[in-house]
């Protein structure tokens, strides 16, 4: 059974899908469609950079989610499709197009908002986040909670296993990291992040998406798509959308969504879009699994001689 799995955030690199588009006519058309949607040359910027464009937060998550559907597109026109979806955090919103809740130039638009009202719920350089390793998550969550002293930091991205980070305040987060260490984490590395995301300073971000989320036009997903925050599959348009409200503020459960999808059966995972991020985390998660990554035309061959 084959899962699809598409990126988020960090996953981003100037000329991702360019191969694509020069190859391919529906890879083509889905970025000029990203770019007819915001009214701007998104395309553009994916393509040629700047990077440090490219990697400010709204404009970062339209492009991965682009660059993931076209390539979701491809495979889909030649047949290979999945059973399930989910995708890591930002990634959500593209297992929803490929699910066929969103339509795809209505994802665009919310992730660009989406990423706006992240960027602007904290002040730049007021929130952190760090990569807690080699401790589990009752161990992450006792470093948060002593290290908090009426500050806001929690485990963020529950990612693998002992690969754990934590969002919050920027003094909280270095408490947190500490204490972390003093209870047996090997590592505490600072991310290069403009926003603590996926901790309750991203409430802002969420009453203001929410009313956007709601009035979206939305469908039943065609297959069950793996939710962050809770890691059950969603199969109505209504709980699809709570489950993207509250994914705003709450934790990614990623090591629970890859055991359900193994859980359900998938033996198989396909990472649809930029990088290699989520195969390698699968990888650590679902023991004996085949992974594939599709980030240019050359893996094609691989992907459709297994399907």
């Amino acid at each position: 059974m084959i899962a699809f799995v598409f990126p988020g955030q960090g996953s981003q690199a100037v000329g991702m899908g360019k191969a694509f588009a020069n190859q391919f006519d529906i890879c083509r058309q889905t970025f000029a469609e990203a770019d007819a949607a915001l009214g701007e040359s998104l395309s553009d910027l994916i393509f040629n950079g700047p990077a440090d464009r490219l990697t400010l937060t709204e404009n970062t998550q339209p492009a991965i989610l682009t660059m993931s559907v076209a390539v979701w597109r491809l495979l889909d026109s030649r047949g290979v499709r999945p059973a399930l979806v989910a995708g890591h955090s930002l990634g959500e919103y593209s297992a929803h197009v490929a699910a066929g809740t969103l339509a795809f130039a209505d994802a665009v638009r919310l992730v660009r908002n989406r990423g706006r009202y992240m960027q602007e719920a904290v002040p730049l350089g007021a929130g952190a986040m760090a990569a807690i390793l080699g401790l589990d998550e009752a161990g992450v969550k006792q470093a948060c909670d002593e290290a908090a002293q009426g500050e806001v930091v929690s485990p963020a991205n529950l990612n693998a296993p002992g690969q754990i980070v934590v969002a919050g305040t920027a003094a909280a987060v270095a408490r947190a990291s500490e204490r972390a260490r003093a209870l047996g984490a090997r590592r505490a590395i600072p991310l290069l992040v403009s926003a603590p995301f996926h901790c309750a300073l991203m409430k802002p971000a969420e009453v203001r998406l929410t009313p956007e989320l709601r009035s979206a036009p939305s469908s039943n997903p065609r297959v069950p798509v793996i939710a962050n925050v809770d890691a059950q599959p969603k199969r109505t348009a209504a709980e699809s959308i709570d489950a993207l409200i509250a994914q705003i503020a709450s934790p990614v459960r990623w090591e629970s969504v890859v055991q359900r999808l193994a859980s359900e059966g998938v033996t198989r995972y396909v990472e649809v879009g930029p990088g290699k991020v989520l195969s390698g985390l699968v990888k650590k998660i679902a023991g004996g699994a085949t992974i594939q990554n599709v980030e240019g035309p050359d893996d094609l061959a691989a992907i459709e001689e297994q399907s």
